[in-house]
């Protein structure tokens, strides 16, 4: 199949796939942990590179190349690997492409669990990060070193939907010799192509919106051929590795994403609406709505707005996290868990939960308040959805 013949909706549904002697329509599922060779020089081959074909899967299995083949058609990539989550591509990016001595530059209102690896993890082998908050690429700008070798965003952010101009990211990451990665996981190729807009290498947790139904976990890192190489080395060695099953459940979960995402991103842009209006609604953050900040720049970047709000709930002062737990505590129909681009409606705290292990210090920073929400909308009715809400906001 010639990928720059077909449609992405097409590509979800057909892209990599490779039918086996028994002509089976569906993509199989290879549940196996190695692969027999002809004879020894086969082996030897195999071994070495000189021979295509499957090794061992910790690094190279059917199922596993057919959703790596298909997630890098999507995302107009040249390759992918697939990783165990999302945190272990992240992990596995950094430890391929940096030493001891290089310095990263990343935006502050990223994941909790990213902010816990580039903050305090990474350090211990001498790798540094230097936080950038806000959106304004002047920022990323001023906080480059000469050893700065990888810039490093996620758009929309997590949970405050902050959007950043990743050409203009790109351009200067490109002028001081670093790469930029891009985390895709609120949008998805669906939404969102960031190596179009000259992003060097896309991160995503599979386990989010490419599965879409909460399901596995799993993670991929696109791009050019080079460094995704080099990732692939790493995850070679060290192992950081998607299971067959899993890839073959976010494999058909593709198969669903265009559809999936269009109609949670209505579903959330109407949601934002509502709770935009409502007066104990503080605030809303949501790209689809013209009060965002970055509104304009989510127009061009981005198909739509995507399907997470946050919202901050009106609390008097020192009672804001109370404010905002007795909305989750009031929701009977949307699920309280921390996973988000499940077809079911989820709610969470992100200080309590996705970014409790940082310090209030670093959440202040990048913004996160005590009454902040995150809901990642799913496929059931508005109203219910909006009535579970307000069944807490009714509350305070």
């Amino acid at each position: 199949m010639s990928v720059p013949d077909f449609h992405p909706d097409t590509l979800a549904v057909r892209a990599g796939q490779e039918r086996s002697h028994f002509g089976e329509h569906a993509e199989a599922l290879y549940l196996t942990s190695s692969f027999v060779f002809e004879n020894a020089a086969q082996a030897a081959a195999r071994f070495s590179g000189a021979e295509e074909g499957n090794v061992y899967s910790r690094f190279s299995n059917p199922t596993v190349t057919m959703f790596q083949q298909r997630l890098a058609a999507l995302e107009g990539a040249e390759a992918c690997v697939a990783t165990a989550s999302g945190m272990a591509a992240i992990l596995a990016t950094v430890m391929a492409l940096l030493k001891a001595g290089d310095h990263i530059v990343a935006a502050r209102g990223i994941f909790g669990a990213s902010q816990q690896l580039f903050g305090t993890i990474l350090p211990r082998f001498g790798v540094e990060t230097g936080f950038v908050a806000g959106t304004d690429p002047a920022a990323f700008r001023a906080a480059l070193r000469p050893n700065t070798r990888l810039v490093f965003i996620e758009t929309p952010s997590n949970p405050l939907t902050e959007v950043f101009d990743i050409a203009a990211l790109a351009a200067l990451a490109h002028e001081a010799g670093a790469l930029l990665v891009v985390d895709n996981c609120f949008c998805s190729p669906a939404l969102q192509r960031p190596l179009e807009f000259g992003a060097d290498l896309v991160i995503h947790s599979a386990t989010k919106y490419l599965d879409g139904q909460g399901r596995v976990l799993g993670g991929a890192v696109c791009g050019d051929k080079a460094p995704v190489e080099e990732v692939f080395k790493f995850l070679r060695t060290a192992g950081p590795t998607l299971s067959p099953f899993n890839a073959w459940v976010i494999l058909k979960g593709l198969e669903t994403l265009g559809i999936r995402m269009q109609a949670q991103s209505a579903n959330a842009l109407e949601l934002a609406r509502r709770l935009e209006s409502h007066p104990a609604v503080a605030r809303v953050f949501y790209p689809g709505l013209p009060s965002h900040p970055q509104h304009a720049l989510a127009l061009r970047q981005q198909a739509t707005g995507g399907a997470i709000v946050a919202f901050e709930v009106k609390a008097n002062e020192g009672r804001a996290r109370e404010a905002a737990w007795r909305v989750v505590d009031n929701c009977r129909l949307i699920s309280v868990t921390a996973n988000l681009g499940d077809v079911k409606t989820t709610i969470t705290h992100p200080a309590s939960t996705t970014h409790g292990r940082i310090s209030a210090e670093a959440r202040a920073e990048a913004g996160i308040s005590e009454g902040l929400l995150r809901v990642a909308v799913g496929l059931e009715a508005v109203d219910d959805v909006e009535a579970d809400l307000l069944r807490g906001l009714a509350a305070r």
